[in-house]
């Protein structure tokens, strides 16, 4: 199995080398738009695209990534909602595991499904602990996976959670707040989990400014995921990136 693209996010997480993810909803684009965004993704240099959603009924993934990965070599990653979304055009996948929740289906029992899909599909397989953090708004996510968020202001709670999740084997943990998030995860929540943990962290929701990527990447996010505000605003895109790419590289 393929670990070339883990090996290159361990490597930032090393040196402090931080990134930036644009999250794509195949939903929400469309050959014109999907040209524009890897025009501006390319120009200001995005590290990775995220695909995926919560809830994706286009049916439009496979086209997508494969537009994506015609126009650019920047890698694509899915950052699937359901064990539907699977393509072998893509680079890697996040093996999502809600270990936030308590649905066993989202644990475990999807992945029982999807699994003989996804190991013929030659994608690199990445385990992710999924921890949704309350946002202070209903989320799409927490409503398709039938469970309650954490609490945004239980810090320990999410550390302890995250820190079973790399206990159990997940080699990347995913904090998120949601898309459409009025408040990002916050500085003490991305602190605390960071500083208990040894695998890369990955940061996304509600994420509207740069000011606020550059505070999170600061806080010890090694990736900063941006989709809503990007749809709203493509051109955010090189401010965003400029903002990540500025914390400073440990020598």
């Amino acid at each position: 199995m393929k670990h070339t693209l883990y090996k290159h996010i361990q490597e930032g997480k090393t040196t402090g080398k931080k990134s930036f993810a644009v999250l794509v909803d195949p939903d929400k684009v469309n050959e014109a738009t999907t040209e524009q965004l890897v025009s501006l993704a390319l120009d200001a240099k995005v590290d990775y695209f995220f695909v995926g959603g919560s809830l994706v009924i286009s049916h439009n993934l496979d086209e997508c990534i494969r537009q994506i990965k015609v126009s650019c070599s920047v890698p694509v990653v899915i950052f699937p909602g359901s064990h539907s979304q699977i393509s072998r055009y893509a680079d890697a996948i996040l093996y999502l595991s809600l270990i936030s929740g308590r649905n066993p289906e989202l644990l475990i029992g999807q992945h029982v499904i999807s699994a003989p899909t996804i190991k013929k599909s030659g994608l690199e397989v990445m385990p992710t602990g999924y921890m949704v953090i309350d946002g202070g708004a209903p989320t799409t996510v927490s409503y398709i996976s039938n469970t309650a968020p954490l609490p945004a202001d239980k810090a320990d709670i999410a550390m302890c959670t995250a820190m079973a999740g790399e206990m159990l084997g997940m080699k990347l943990i995913f904090m998120d707040a949601g898309s459409g998030a009025k408040n990002p995860v916050s500085i003490a929540m991305i602190e605390k989990v960071s500083s208990h943990i040894e695998v890369p962290l990955i940061v996304g929701g509600g994420i509207t400014n740069p000011e606020k990527a550059y505070l999170n990447c600061r806080s010890g996010a090694d990736i900063v995921v941006v989709g809503n505000a990007i749809e709203k605003d493509a051109s955010l895109i090189r401010e965003l990136s400029d903002a990540i790419h500025s914390v400073p590289v440990r020598v």
